[in-house]
């Protein structure tokens, strides 16, 4: 009881933790969503048209309207807009050729001419897929229009209705915000534990309690339950914000949520107290702590699909504590998982957590 409540207020005496504890994670949960959002909007097109038609007119007005283009210049020929591309003010150019409207009304074909600056290849992959979609909806009403209204009468239509599950509106914000929730526990549990028992040694009040009968787990479990409760602090109040600014109500079991957050927790903080271990300096815990935190983060499945890494890189992901949790925020978040959804990753990170936390306590040297 006195070690805890020597850690609290160790923890409440330096406001540079409770900056970090509090005000970091809500800023960061406020931007990152916006920031990291792999919807590609305002991609720059210059457009070449040598037919000056109302066909090539309306082609280009309906590019613009999409909400996905804004032009970037309407050139006579070609070299003028690949110098755009060159001097980086253009990302897509698409050339209309001479006589397009009429070709395409005589002989029901005409060639259109795209070229794609490749150098941010996500943009340009997406961007031409956007130009490709507007073009081909274009297409297809011009011949609806072209066509006799007998013939288009006799052709049999299905018409498709789509849906789209957990995510209706298609916001990138509802997918990131439950793995950005996860990575601000992280913060608070990797990082700021991996610093306790190393400030310890330099002040010089390691030795101290060294001295004294407190046993290695009761020292360790000491260190872990004031992080574990502010992690859960940093969580509640994350939710609350999910809630607020994002409308993001979770469809599961909030219960199942806390579960999930406090074995996390545990695993985190253990992770940290076992680099404290083995430091003699922050700094030193500082760079393992970076070191790991990054692998953690761009591995885990935050940003990129997990089954689009080699063979390798999933492997990897399977031993990150990381990877599951978020996986499990945005079944339970989302889709409204429940436990038997989830047993599987609640036993690897339980099993994580008694090993790193069971490491930490062994490698802890308590001399006396």
């Amino acid at each position: 009881m006195f070690l805890l409540r020597k850690e609290f207020r160790q923890i409440f005496r330096n406001p540079g933790i409770l900056r970090i504890m509090l005000i970091a994670p809500i800023v960061q949960l406020l931007v990152l969503p916006w920031a990291a959002d792999y919807e590609i909007k305002n991609i720059n097109i210059c457009v070449v048209d040598y037919d000056h038609s109302t066909v090539s007119e309306q082609l280009i007005n309906k590019i613009l309207s999409s909400g996905y283009f804004k032009m970037s210049g309407y050139e006579s020929d070609y070299k003028k807009s690949f110098d755009q591309i060159q001097r980086d003010k253009a990302d897509i150019i698409l050339q209309i050729p001479m006589n397009f409207s009429r070709n395409l009304i005589k002989n029901s074909s005409q060639d259109l001419f795209v070229a794609v600056n490749a150098i941010n290849g996500t943009k340009a992959i997406i961007g031409s897929g956007y130009l490709n979609s507007i073009i081909m909806d274009f297409n297809k009403d011009l011949r609806m229009k072209l066509l006799p209204v007998t013939r288009v009468n006799s052709m049999p239509t299905i018409d498709i209705t789509s849906s789209d599950w957990y995510n209706p509106n298609l916001v990138y914000a509802v997918f990131m915000v439950p793995g950005i929730l996860v990575l601000l526990l992280t913060l608070v549990g990797g990082n700021l534990s991996a610093f306790n028992i190393v400030k310890e040694k330099e002040v010089g009040t390691i030795e101290q309690i060294n001295v004294t009968p407190i046993k290695k787990h009761i020292f360790i479990l000491g260190k872990l339950i004031p992080f574990i409760i502010m992690g859960l602090v940093v969580f509640t109040i994350g939710m609350i914000i999910a809630a607020v600014v994002y409308h993001i109500i979770p469809v599961g079991s909030m219960a199942l949520l806390y579960l999930f957050a406090l074995i996390y927790l545990i695993t985190l903080v253990g992770f940290g107290l076992l680099i404290s271990t083995y430091s003699e300096t922050q700094q030193q815990a500082q760079s393992l702590t970076f070191f790991f935190l990054i692998i953690f983060n761009l591995m885990s499945g935050l940003f990129t699909s997990i089954d689009s890494m080699p063979y390798w890189a999933q492997i990897v992901t399977k031993f990150i504590p990381l990877t599951y949790f978020i996986e499990v925020m945005r079944m339970i978040v989302l889709k409204g998982s429940q436990l038997k959804d989830v047993y599987y990753q609640l036993g690897v990170l339980v099993f994580m957590g008694i090993v790193l936390n069971t490491w930490a306590i062994i490698n802890y040297r308590k001399t006396t």
